[in-house]
């Protein structure tokens, strides 16, 4: 498998920000790490070798980054302002910084998927939300989309605008159309560790928005964990690829 690792600098968040790619061909798939972990997460966990078939056909190239929830969400040592700030940063990066470099190494201005699991699922559906112009489907998997349990009862532009339970039901005509044309699947199993309310929520928001998604409870053995995230996220492949050559 052909495997590639980036270190380049973000200007936005003033840091060095690696990327490893996997793959020679196929949908750009942005996968964004759980919690705090890194741009390697996805080998450790064996997240590349359950979905080595597909990567190899050349179905999905995967991109695979870094997060910064320790200087934003889990960084209690500053004030929810400035986590927010950081946050927001991210988001700019994101989508600006990173995607250009997913351009320039498939060659092309392609539409680009977002996955991820528990923390990673709203960072992958909070960046679709925001820039459906870029980013036509996304895997969430077992995730959380309302994030207002972090702001402390605090509340400004950033906290609105990184909390997709907030900005999507005010939602303009033309961002709803947008969003219609993306392919949005939240996933979720109702075993071990599960939040299915999270999920719930966010389906009740798009519900509310009318904007069309595939909302799919997995069942009560399935637990919030990497070995059912393997087997989402390969039947999901499948359907991102059958979806694309449709595109």
């Amino acid at each position: 498998m052909r495997v590639k690792k980036l270190f380049p600098h973000s200007r936005i968040l003033g840091q060095t920000m690696p990327v490893s790619i996997y793959g020679h061909f196929g949908v750009p798939l942005l996968f964004f790490p759980t919690a705090s972990a890194d741009f390697e997460e996805l080998e450790r966990h064996g997240m590349i070798d359950a979905l080595s078939g597909p990567i190899q056909a050349g179905h999905v190239k995967v991109f695979s980054i870094d997060s910064i929830n320790r200087q934003s969400w889990f960084n209690y040592e500053v004030s929810v302002k400035e986590r927010l700030t950081r946050q927001a940063a991210y988001d700019a990066y994101i989508a600006s910084e990173l995607v250009e470099i997913i351009y320039e190494d498939c060659h092309g201005k392609l539409p680009v998927a977002t996955a991820g699991a528990s923390l990673g699922a709203f960072h992958a559906s909070n960046t679709l939300f925001r820039h459906p112009d870029a980013f036509r489907w996304g895997i969430f998997m077992s995730g959380i989309y309302d994030m207002s349990q972090y702001f402390e009862n605090y509340f400004d532009d950033n906290c609105y605008w990184q909390n997709p339970t907030t900005y999507l039901p005010n939602a303009s005509r033309d961002h709803r159309a947008a969003l219609r044309k993306c392919s949005i699947n939240v996933i979720c199993g109702q075993g071990p560790w599960e939040r299915v309310h999270w999920s719930k929520r966010i389906h009740d928001v798009l519900e509310q928005i009318d904007v069309p998604h595939n909302y799919d409870l997995w069942g009560h053995d399935v637990a919030h964990d990497w070995e059912w995230w393997y087997i989402q996220m390969n039947h999901y492949i499948h359907r991102l690829w059958a979806r694309a050559g449709k595109a």
